[in-house]
């Protein structure tokens, strides 16, 4: 988002090759071929054009959910001692997931919107003014909240493996009721039933 790489000026337009433009969201900068640079910051929201409104939103917006999502994902972690029990944690970085979510969808919709109205400026021919081309933070925009989604993808699953082991423990006690059931009828039979009786089918060997 601070980057000023949101787009610079197309070589094949620019007029003087030795001289070129950087815009971003909060100033612009123009540079030449010696290495000197000046940068003129957006004094005021009034005069800035709406769809760099709407990215600045939309980039914020991205940043904030980040910072929640990231203390949501470290509390749910299960390598982490806070957060209660498994189940909770579980839930806890499944909301993460969507956090995470949502804020790569914010930052990629920032970084398309941009593309795409310097995509229209660059292809109108009716278009006279400097024409630009994307820039590098746009591509880092792009992977990073590719990445963002891909992450909370994979938090959201931990929920669903998380029912899938509840099932088998399920399974599992039922088992455990089951032979626990037949040990009380074994227990309960005819032969066990008067501690205080005889043995009649056993001589003095048979516990030897």
């Amino acid at each position: 988002m601070a980057s000023n790489e949101w787009k610079v000026t197309s070589r094949a337009s620019s007029v003087i090759t030795a001289t070129w433009v950087f815009q971003g969201l909060w100033m612009d900068c123009a540079g030449n071929a010696l290495g000197a640079f000046h940068c003129r910051p957006h004094l005021t929201i009034f005069k800035t054009e709406g769809y760099i409104q709407a990215c600045r939103g939309l980039m914020i917006a991205a940043i904030c959910l980040g910072f929640f999502g990231s203390i949501c994902a470290l509390v749910g972690m299960k390598c982490t001692k806070i957060g209660g029990s498994e189940q909770t944690k579980s839930r806890i970085a499944c909301l993460a997931g969507l956090i995470f979510i949502l804020c790569g969808l914010c930052a990629m919709t920032s970084c398309s919107l941009y593309a795409n109205r310097i995509t229209v400026e660059f292809f109108d021919p009716l278009y006279v003014a400097q024409k630009y081309e994307l820039g590098a933070a746009l591509f880092i925009g792009w992977a990073g909240s590719s990445l963002c989604i891909i992450g909370g993808s994979i938090f959201c699953f931990s929920l669903v493996k998380d029912n899938k082991n509840r099932r088998v423990g399920y399974a599992y006690n039922t088992a455990a009721s089951a032979i626990s059931t037949r040990t009380k009828a074994y227990n309960d039979s005819t032969d066990f039933k008067a501690p205080n009786a005889s043995p009649k089918h056993f001589d003095k060997n048979a516990y030897v």
